[in-house]
């Protein structure tokens, strides 16, 4: 049996993901901020042996507990997929300048995004001390903002991920003499409420996310990010490491 740990997995991206992998066969915890919302999303999926649970990224006890909750009622953590995080932490939607970002909101992004990422990350590689994990998959989330800079999403968020990118590599390696594979899936606009978050008060929602500037002419759906990560944790994909997976209709090509 192999156990997934999905983070921000009560809706969005990481539903998506939850519910593909869990079709696939695989045993999901879903993890997310709030333990009912975990718990819903959990009840959702096919399959059974599915539990939500409570999980603050950005706090090292309360990812040490979520692993502890997993590993108790599961089994260990084989499959780490790491979908929290956030846009901003002020309200309004829009995209900031960088002169309006706030120490506090430069903070909120970077510890959710970057740090919520690294504890998790770290997390699962200390509970491996040194034995190999078969199948072992970690999938980080960035994003086409931390990788072209800031389009609409301001210089906090694309900073936090492109600090994702940075630490997935070095990851990578260290964790290949544990047969531990760690790719990144790096989303472009994806029809999410975190992309019309992005849309200022008093734009007109569909335009202002017009698709002139993506090569496929559309936005992505939540299934095709669910189908990258399929792929990234499936055996198949043993031996693709260190890798970024851009899933953005053409926006980046490399």
């Amino acid at each position: 049996m192999r156990i997934a740990l999905i983070t921000g997995a009560a809706g969005g991206l990481g539903l998506a993901s939850a519910r593909r992998l869990a079709e696939e066969g695989l045993t999901i915890a879903v993890a997310d901020l709030h333990a009912e919302a975990a718990r819903r999303a959990a009840a959702t999926l096919p399959g059974a042996g599915h539990i939500g649970l409570a999980c603050n990224v950005a706090d090292e006890d309360s990812v040490r507990a979520a692993f502890d909750t997993v590993q108790d009622r599961l089994g260990p953590v084989g499959v780490l997929v790491c979908f929290a995080g956030i846009l901003s932490a002020q309200p309004s939607p829009g995209r900031l300048p960088t002169v309006d970002i706030t120490l506090q909101e430069w903070d909120a992004v970077m510890r959710v995004n970057a740090l919520g990422t690294f504890l998790c990350v770290r997390e699962m590689l200390r509970r491996c001390d040194g034995r190999a994990v078969e199948h072992g998959r970690i999938v980080t989330v960035a994003s086409l903002a931390g990788q072209m800079g800031g389009m609409q999403s301001g210089s906090a968020y694309s900073a936090s991920k492109g600090a994702v990118l940075a630490l997935s590599k070095v990851v990578a390696r260290e964790a290949a003499p544990l047969g531990i594979t760690v790719n990144t899936v790096a989303p472009g606009p994806i029809d999410t409420p975190m992309l019309h978050q992005t849309v200022p008060a008093g734009a007109g929602d569909r335009k202002y996310l017009g698709t002139a500037a993506v090569p496929l002419g559309r936005i992505g759906l939540p299934e095709e990010i669910a189908a990258a990560v399929s792929y990234l944790v499936s055996p198949g994909a043993g031996f693709v490491t260190g890798a970024t997976l851009d899933v953005n209709g053409g926006m980046l090509m490399r």
